[in-house]
């Protein structure tokens, strides 16, 4: 990886199906490794992906490697706290386990050097996720939703395959002197 260029790109209103697409495909391999199948292939469901494009300050990113997409981000920036959060995060199906997960995440620091916190979720069921977020790339988890303990920010959260539980995690970012 360390010879390769990681470069991220805003996705262009003509390329949101395919990113959505490619990111369903992507999300939709754990469910099906943990499941057996996903029952009408929207995972996640449109209406997740098109509320956290359209959020405010929400960024929607291609992550190319030398110039090819293999994966895609969709963030939400907020100017005046600085407490940002990764809403939607993948690597192409077919290609993870090499490293892309983590220069992409290295590259979005980067894009975004003033931020204080991140925040992003994931499935309890992700264990490669929550993995990939704590020893990877330094989130600490700081909340478990679930039925009976629904996240406050997104009361509405359609259910998930399993219980339906997410994992909050943050990540305080350090500043130089």
């Amino acid at each position: 990886m360390n010879d390769r260029r990681m470069t991220l790109e805003p996705v262009a209103a003509a390329d949101l199906p395919r990113f959505r697409m490619d990111l369903r495909e992507a999300f939709s391999v754990a469910v099906i490794e943990e499941f057996g199948s996903v029952s009408d292939g929207s995972v996640p469901p449109d209406e997740i992906i098109i509320e956290s494009c359209e959020a405010p300050g929400a960024e929607v990113l291609h992550i190319l490697l030398d110039g090819r997409r293999v994966g895609g981000a969709v963030v939400a920036i907020d100017v005046a706290t600085q407490h940002n959060s990764l809403d939607l995060f993948f690597v192409m199906a077919g290609i993870d386990g090499r490293g892309i997960g983590r220069g992409a995440w290295s590259a979005i620091e980067a894009r975004y050097p003033e931020t204080k916190v991140w925040t992003t979720h994931t499935p309890y069921f992700e264990k490669r996720n929550i993995h990939f977020y704590v020893n990877k790339c330094g989130f600490k988890i700081v909340a478990y939703y679930h039925a009976r303990h629904p996240d406050p920010h997104r009361p509405d959260q359609p259910s998930l395959p399993g219980d339906g539980g997410m994992f909050r995690f943050e990540k305080v970012m350090a500043k130089g002197e």
